[in-house]
């Protein structure tokens, strides 16, 4: 998780005039995309934590848009930052076959992506050795749902402790200080949804390794 995918756009309305050229194209998406949400000025820049004159400003081109204000927007839009750019995303399949799912192995756990690259909405199928990182907190933006597939899993969310067995499911904002851990000693796997735009997998699953909370 990069910190921009953290951070609060406050401050960021003094950003520099943009470079020449730099916006044409940005600009107009960004007004488009707002209509689009049927959200007034005013409402869109209070969600995103902007004040009605800088959006208003960004929407005509007169202010460049920082990361940190376009995460923001596109999470208000309910879009991505690839969109926001006006930039255009090649077509993605509605189907993923299992024969075309490779496995991503990274930190002990082992991924399969089961879902397009690029959405709002990622989706994996994904392994969790026992003991791998069991003891690792993450916290970080958006939502995510999870169901057993086989074996069992621990979920601790906040100060509480859950028990899931197959055919159990989660669904939890993930701000929440969350750890995961198998409790079989041949692992567990489970289909793994998240909202978390544009993420890179171990990233938003593995958190710190245990070096780095020490």
């Amino acid at each position: 998780m990069s910190p921009s995918e953290t951070e609060r756009p406050s401050g960021a309305e003094s950003s520099a005039d943009p470079a020449p050229g730099a916006l044409p194209a940005v600009a107009p998406q960004l007004r488009a995309l707002r209509r689009q949400a049927s959200l007034t000025l005013e409402a869109a820049a209070r969600a995103a934590g902007l004040s009605p004159a800088h959006l208003s400003r960004l929407e005509t081109g007169q202010r460049q848009p920082s990361l940190p204000m376009l995460l923001a927007l596109a999470r208000v839009y309910g879009t991505t930052v690839s969109e926001l750019l006006g930039e255009t995303v090649a077509e993605r399949d509605s189907v993923i076959r299992a024969a075309d799912m490779e496995p991503t192995a990274a930190g002990g756990w082992t991924y399969w992506q089961a879902g397009a690259p690029g959405r709002g909405m990622q989706a994996l199928r994904v392994h969790v050795p026992h003991g791998s990182q069991g003891d690792i907190v993450r916290v970080h933006p958006g939502e995510e749902w999870l169901h057993v597939l086989r074996g069992r899993l621990r979920l601790r969310l906040g100060d509480t402790t859950h028990r899931l067995a197959a055919g159990d499911s989660a669904h939890f904002d993930s701000l929440t200080p969350h750890r995961i851990a198998a409790e079989d000693h041949d692992g567990v796997e489970l289909l793994f949804v998240h909202t978390l735009l544009q993420s890179p997998t171990a990233a938003l699953c593995l958190g710190p390794t245990p070096g780095d909370l020490s």
